[in-house]
């Protein structure tokens, strides 16, 4: 219904296929091959049509959409007042809030971990922990006693975790939001991947200023361990849009608003955004059923993926498009030479297999021997990258 058995981005600039180079499967960035919602092209062009492209206020109504939309998806209660909807990426949203706060101790994330947080840190000249996270069943737990032994200035944590499609538990999630308020800190959650837990997951994604919170509830989150917390989002992964950079925080925190928001000012930057306010109504108002779609899609393909890497796979997903890989194992489903480094599989396989995956070193130190794979593109692309990864035919 949607198109997502047949997509073509060539001519289209994508910095994921550029990467990767002509004829090979790109399967590393965090970037989904798949159309996004009609709607949201339909409302680029209209606005398009209308030939004003001068400031812009923000929209008024557009606090309100981002709670509706967190009542309709997740069940949790936002207070409109808490949003701030950002003309920028979340990445660069970590780094402004990081500003604002003024942390007082060290930043500390878990590794393997999205890789933007070091560098984040690096340009705000912030020292900054890596601390290994803990493998389980489900792929890895957080680490509480030694982040707490940190007492850290700012936790970081992608929530569901980034690279392994792990959605923390509600427990861990509030576990850190009071480690953060104890010390006088703060959480910032990347839930940019929150808007796709798989169907089957069996629960929902546990939205950090809300579990924070006693019972998740607006009037409890004015005080305590919600206070010291900030989540961010974006439609930019949830509905493929992250061409035209936006997302929200979340900020329960009045003062902390403030402050952002004099920081954002110092860089020449306002709330809104004339795009970025167009793609974000367009999505939340009338992109669900699209939104549905995928996440059937997402679930097949996560299935094709898994039974075809068999032990590669370190962990089955249970949200996003990211799959966690063991890369000894995955060089050994290739077929390529006994006895290749670890370190040198994604190299191998991107010569001789002519399919690119993301480096788990990319990840931190515990990414190290690892790969992540995307596999959020159209079945019949996804079969013949698998093909080619474990030289099985009938896919």
């Amino acid at each position: 219904m949607f198109g997502f058995e047949s997509f073509d981005r060539s001519g289209t600039g994508s910095s994921k296929w550029a990467r990767a180079g002509a004829g090979r499967i790109a399967l590393g960035l965090a970037d989904m091959d798949l159309p996004g919602p009609p709607a949201v092209g339909a409302a680029l062009a209209a606005r398009a049509g209308h030939g004003a492209f001068g400031y812009t206020v923000c929209d008024p109504g557009g606090r309100r959409l981002v709670a509706d939309w967190y009542r309709r998806r997740h069940g949790v209660e936002v207070d409109p007042d808490w949003v701030m909807l950002l003309p920028f990426g979340p990445r660069t949203a970590v780094r402004l809030l990081l500003e604002a706060a003024e942390p007082r101790g060290p930043v500390v994330f878990g590794s393997p971990e999205w890789g933007g947080f070091g560098p984040v840190c690096r340009a705000a000249g912030l020292p900054y922990h890596e601390v290994p996270l803990l493998p389980d069943a489900d792929g890895y737990r957080l680490p509480l006693e030694e982040f707490a032994r940190l007492r850290p200035g700012a936790v970081l944590v992608s929530s569901p975790h980034n690279p392994s499609g792990r959605p923390w538990r509600p427990a861990e999630i509030r576990a850190l939001a009071e480690l953060a308020a104890e010390s006088g800190g703060l959480l910032i959650s990347d839930e940019v991947h929150g808007d796709l837990v798989h169907p089957d997951a069996g629960a929902r994604h546990p939205v950090a200023v809300a579990v924070a919170g006693s019972a998740g509830s607006a009037a409890a989150a004015q005080d305590g361990p919600a206070r010291c917390t900030v989540t961010l989002n974006s439609v930019g992964k949830t509905f493929n849009t992250s061409g035209i950079p936006s997302c929200f925080a979340l900020v329960p925190d009045g003062r902390l608003r403030e402050r952002l928001g004099a920081v954002m000012a110092g860089y020449g930057c306002w709330e809104g955004g004339l795009l970025e306010q167009v793609v974000q109504r367009a999505a939340l108002t009338e992109g669900e059923e699209w939104l549905e779609g995928l996440l059937g899609h997402l679930a097949a393909a996560r299935d094709l993926a898994v039974a075809a890497l068999g032990d590669a796979v370190l962990a089955r997903p249970q949200a996003s498009y990211l799959l966690w890989l063991d890369a000894a194992a995955l060089g050994r489903r290739a077929g390529l030479a006994p006895g290749l480094p670890p370190e040198r599989t994604r190299e191998a396989l991107l010569t001789e297999r002519d399919v690119e995956l993301a480096d788990g070193s990319d990840f931190g130190a515990a990414g190290r021997g690892r790969l992540r794979l995307n596999y959020a593109l159209p079945l019949a692309r996804l079969r013949l990258a698998l093909t080619r990864l474990t030289c099985m035919d009938g896919l």
